[in-house]
């Protein structure tokens, strides 16, 4: 059982574990990227994640401490000059653990471990995912439903809206009867039709007179 055995001593003595995981944050904030056995990554992640922190405060006590784990002038500038600026937004989380499987003799676990805001192909991912993806709300939709209504409200007639307009105003005028000109085609039907009477009849009276002539 592990109880209380808070640190993994690597089967190394003290000297040794420490000057390997110095070594290997070292390795770590120059190449950004590493690989190594399971073990070793998650010592070191809870080595070098503390200096990462103190890092964000650029001071001469701060570089001094940094220096105190690191024993490398090259790791401390880096830090603070480039390392520090990606992460200052980033509170705590700085590294991330990849497993590669297991390694070929001992079977060991291997993995990648690697500073989070250096993966550049995972940053530009995020960004597309977070441009394409779109939150939908009651407020949302409630809003968008208005702006909808108003912009068909709002909308002026445009010539091909008129042009489809007119025919169907078209038809409906077809369709309502027109009441107003009837006075005046029924009065000149009567019209017509006596004047066909009278001719009927001048004919008949004129055919009438005719035969009486002749008998």
């Amino acid at each position: 059982m592990r109880h209380r055995r808070t640190v993994n001593k690597l089967s190394r003595t003290s000297a040794h574990r420490k000057a390997m995981l110095a070594n290997m944050a070292t390795s770590l904030i120059l190449h950004k990227r590493i690989t190594t056995t399971l073990a070793k990554a998650k010592a070191l992640r809870t080595y070098v994640e503390p200096l990462i922190t103190r890092s964000k405060q650029d001071s001469t006590h701060h570089r001094r401490l940094v220096f105190s784990y690191l024993q490398s002038k090259e790791a401390v500038t880096e830090l603070f000059r480039e390392v520090s600026l990606k992460v200052a937004d980033r509170p705590g989380g700085y590294t991330r653990i990849i497993k590669l499987g297991n390694r070929l003799g001992d079977n060991a676990e291997m993995c990648l471990i690697e500073l989070v805001d250096f993966n550049e192909n995972l940053l530009k991912e995020k960004e597309g995912e977070k441009k394409t993806a779109s939150r939908s709300t009651r407020r949302g939709r409630r809003g968008a439903g208005a702006k909808a209504a108003e912009a068909k409200t709002e909308t002026p007639a445009t010539p091909e809206t008129a042009s489809a307009s007119q025919p169907e105003e078209d038809a409906v005028a077809d369709e309502t009867p027109a009441s107003e000109p009837q006075e005046p085609v029924a009065a000149a039907n009567q019209t017509a039709t006596e004047e066909v009477v009278a001719k009927d009849e001048e004919a008949q009276t004129k055919g009438e007179e005719e035969e009486k002539k002749d008998v």
